[in-house]
């Protein structure tokens, strides 16, 4: 297999380039060069993607059997478009990295593919959409819908998108999982959101990448909803985290109520949690039938423990500082349960 992968230098562009250099696949990577290192054994083109003449010189170096797009999440369908059309006459697939965020149910009810999209145009700057009052749909899922709509304009049947909730994984840049690893290495009381029961499904990085070359390889077409079909309990998330940090703690579990009269940030002060009933509904056994195969969460979590105290370091990205509650907030929510 002859591959392009738009990105490829982090976290799951990086997982796609390494585990397809591994099955002894040729492998053409395309960014700017200015986040992360391109990966021994890729040809790097570095340009924009924004920008036509870029593209075109990228066209050069192909035809490929398909292009898996990891880069596209802060582009405005125009710059998607633009992509598809100076792309396609080299490649025969395209394999699109998407959200559930393009639903128009997300997060409020289950879903499969069959669920109703929000509509963006195909060639609509970054200025489409807007964000609920609650918080949904957002700007960024009308923004998202409007990509896969170019993409499926371009390659009709030849097109796969793959729509996962959260990653997870070495590589993280969010820090979503690395938040709650190093609160479990810290140990004492530890915040929580109740119900400890709750199944959460989360998947990992490397699961996803698998997934992506498996549909680059072997002709899949339409969406893929990407979740973990399992999952794990928060409960179990939490405790996995103090095994593996080796922290010494206790769970406090709080209602979300009180969370919410504390004013605590859904979603990101404590992260991985929301209240709304479909954030963890999403259903994937499409794409289970299609070959996907996650391996388990704990396993996921301590392989990010790993990383995390290795010398590899996370790309900088502004949404790490996003994440997690501030010792003063946790400690007075904390005083309040006692």
């Amino acid at each position: 297999m002859k591959i392009l992968v738009l990105g490829g230098t982090w976290f799951l562009g990086k997982a796609v380039v390494e585990r397809a250099l591994a099955q002894g696949w040729e492998v053409t990577t395309f960014n700017r060069g200015r986040s992360g290192r391109d990966a021994d054994g890729v040809q790097p083109v570095h340009g924009d993607r924004t920008v036509a003449e870029d593209l075109g010189r990228l066209a050069g170096h192909g035809p490929w059997d398909a292009v898996i797009d990891t880069s596209s999440s802060e582009l405005p369908p125009r710059d998607v478009q633009l992509g598809v059309q100076k792309l396609g006459s080299v490649t025969g697939r395209w394999v699109h990295i998407s959200t559930v965020s393009v639903y128009e149910g997300w997060p409020h009810e289950a879903l499969t593919e069959d669920s109703a999209i929000l509509d963006c145009p195909a060639d609509a700057d970054s200025s489409f959409g807007y964000t609920g009052e609650d918080g949904s749909p957002t700007t960024y899922g009308f923004q998202k819908a409007g990509g896969e709509r170019a993409v499926v304009n371009a390659f009709g049947d030849a097109a796969v998108l793959l729509r996962p909730g959260v990653i997870l994984g070495p590589g993280e840049y969010v820090g979503r999982l690395p938040w709650w690893l190093r609160r479990a290495e810290r140990g004492g009381r530890i915040l929580a959101p109740a119900p400890h029961e709750q199944v959460i499904q989360p998947v990992d990085v490397r699961d996803v990448a698998d997934f992506a070359l498996l549909q680059a390889m072997t002709g899949g077409s339409g969406a893929y909803n990407i979740a973990h079909p399992a999952g794990i309990t928060f409960e179990a998330f939490l405790q996995e985290c103090l095994t593996v940090s080796g922290g010494v703690g206790v769970i406090r579990w709080a209602d979300p109520e009180i969370l919410t009269r504390h004013g605590v940030k859904q979603w990101t002060e404590l992260p991985l949690w929301r209240t709304r009933n479909g954030v963890w509904a999403v259903d994937a056994s499409r794409a289970v039938e299609a070959g996907l195969r996650c391996r388990p969460l704990p396993r996921t979590i301590a392989d990010t423990w790993g990383w995390l105290i290795g010398d590899e370091r996370p790309v900088d990205h502004p949404r790490w500082g996003e994440h997690g509650i501030s010792r003063e907030k946790e400690e007075k929510i904390l005083a309040a349960l006692s």
